[in-house]
């Protein structure tokens, strides 16, 4: 048969009382040791008996476990703000030190700042600078290779179009060699059917006859001349008449 089930209340008697509490300290006590062995947990267990006699057992040290109790449970719910400022300060803090090591890793790179450098680290920052020369370099071909083979399809497209005008141009010559034919053909079968005349090539006589000058003409008596001067008759001049 098995045990039966223990009902929890006070134990009357003096030394059934005594002896319960013996063997149930020394078993929690067990416990405790099992446990922050098996699970690496950090216990702290303290027992008083009703006649005031301490009992007790602490994994990492009684007194290092009682401050982190006190400083996880007795910080007044207040503090919350201060504490999330003092963590921000302190993420603050970090990050300055990486922004100032960074700038004096930039120092280096740009070879200012060497003097506080031993050997090693100089080592160091030379190794880093052959690196960053050599993928510099690289980049740089690679670059210039991509440039070299856009060069080569703008020269293969330049032949191709160059190609299509002269075949353009020569089929237009030809064009115009086959109208231009035409065109002489048509000039000497015209010339064929209306031959031309040409002009006489001597200047045409022309009669000369009397020329009738209307208007005032101032005559001029030769010298030695007995001839009166109103013959009108002999210079075909009208006095008097004046356009």
């Amino acid at each position: 048969m098995g045990r039966g089930r223990v009902e929890l209340k006070r134990i009357e008697n003096k030394i059934n009382r005594q002896v319960t509490f013996s063997k149930r300290r020394n078993g929690l006590l067990k416990k405790a040791y099992e446990l922050s062995v098996l699970c690496d947990a950090e216990i702290a267990l303290i027992i008083f008996s009703n006649r005031g006699k301490l009992y007790e057992f602490s994994s990492s040290g009684m007194i290092k476990t009682l401050e982190r109790y006190q400083r996880c449970c007795f910080i007044p719910h207040d503090n919350t703000h201060e504490r999330e400022t003092q963590s921000w300060y302190q993420e603050v803090i970090k990050l300055n030190a990486k922004y100032e090591a960074l700038q004096r890793t930039q120092r280096h790179l740009l070879g200012e700042d060497l003097g506080p450098l031993n050997m090693k680290e100089l080592h160091n920052l030379e190794k880093q600078l052959e690196g960053a020369l050599a993928r510099a370099r690289q980049r740089k071909t690679q670059i210039m290779m991509e440039q070299m083979d856009d060069l080569r399809k703008k020269e293969r497209q330049l032949g191709d179009l160059n190609k299509q005008l002269i075949i353009k141009l020569e089929a237009e010559g030809q064009n115009l060699e086959t109208i231009q034919g035409l065109w002489g053909c048509c000039g000497a079968a015209a010339t064929e059917n209306f031959p031309l005349h040409l002009s006489q090539t001597q200047p045409m006589e022309c009669d000369l006859q009397p020329v009738l000058q209307i208007g005032y003409h101032h005559y001029v008596e030769a010298e030695g001349s007995s001839a009166p001067k109103d013959m009108a008759g002999e210079t075909n001049f009208i006095h008097g008449w004046v356009i």
